[in-house]
């Protein structure tokens, strides 16, 4: 808890793209210079294409699930052995107020030559974030009233095809 002013400090916007992660299959990451995003397909080759956690009625992968954003804040306080330990494999991680009140559902943002809008459908944190970096970084993620600060992240879902490149800027399109 201590944590949290630093963490709602960050920019409110142009934040560079940090890391970049592929994940062609569960539990699988590659870090990357690029990604190539596409409004029909997410990011080729992941498994959003095949096995999204989240369908729609015929099936298909949910495009509010297509990226996941994390805050570089809380990358940090959770992420201590980066050896041993697995990366929760977002898309990208930028250092970026993620709050509902900056990023509201529908808010787009300009990543490189992509343009993204934050999802209705919120990213809760799963088991998977409990077993890794253990259960306080999940129970703050998910606190009581916590849910507007979107501590784990935004998703989002690709309205303009293109690439994002580490380095890039993400800025809010107001």
């Amino acid at each position: 808890m201590a944590a949290l002013p630093g963490v709602l400090s960050a920019p409110k916007t142009d934040s560079a793209v940090e890391l970049l992660c592929f994940r062609p299959g569960f539990g699988e990451r590659r870090f990357v210079d690029e990604l190539t995003l596409t409004k029909a397909h997410g990011i080729p080759g992941e498994r959003w294409g095949v096995a999204p956690w989240l369908r729609l009625p015929d099936g298909g992968g949910h495009p509010g699930i297509q990226v996941s954003i994390l805050p570089r804040r809380v990358l940090d306080l959770v992420w201590r052995d980066r050896e041993a330990t697995v990366s929760p494999g977002d898309t990208f991680v930028c250092d970026l107020d993620m709050t509902e009140a900056n990023l509201p559902e529908g808010q787009l943002l300009s990543v490189g030559t992509v343009v993204l809008r934050v999802s209705e459908v919120f990213n809760g944190s799963c088991v998977k974030w409990k077993v890794r970096y253990g259960t306080d970084a999940y129970d703050w993620a998910r606190a009581p009233g916590h849910k507007h600060l979107r501590l784990r992240g935004i998703l989002c879902s690709i309205e303009q095809d293109g690439v994002i490149r580490l380095g890039d800027r993400v800025r809010v399109l107001r």
